[in-house]
């Protein structure tokens, strides 16, 4: 990955290692990877919190709270799918 602000590689290096440790993979697309760490790192800064790049915020927060990434769908988008609806993490 290319151009990263500090923010954007604290953002790769936790993806990567949540990745790790929880059985996936990221997408082998590193293109991919990096349109969604830079929306994952806009949101921390502009908003807050880490709120999945490809939902809404509604600005309810105990709404918002299920979209932080990583988000409580993932682990059945990943099972069902094979990757989240982000792209960012894969089944092994």
């Amino acid at each position: 990955m290319t151009n990263l602000t500090p923010i954007m590689e604290k953002t790769h290096a936790w993806a990567t290692g949540y990745a790790q440790r929880k059985g996936y993979k990221l997408n082998p697309d590193q293109e991919m990877v990096q349109l969604v760490v830079e929306g994952l790192s806009r949101n921390r800064e502009e908003l807050g919190r880490q709120y999945c790049p490809c939902r809404i915020v509604s600005g309810n927060v105990e709404q918002d709270r299920k979209i932080i990434c990583p988000c409580v769908y993932h682990h059945d988008e990943i099972k069902n799918n094979g990757s989240c609806h982000c792209s960012l993490f894969f089944k092994q």
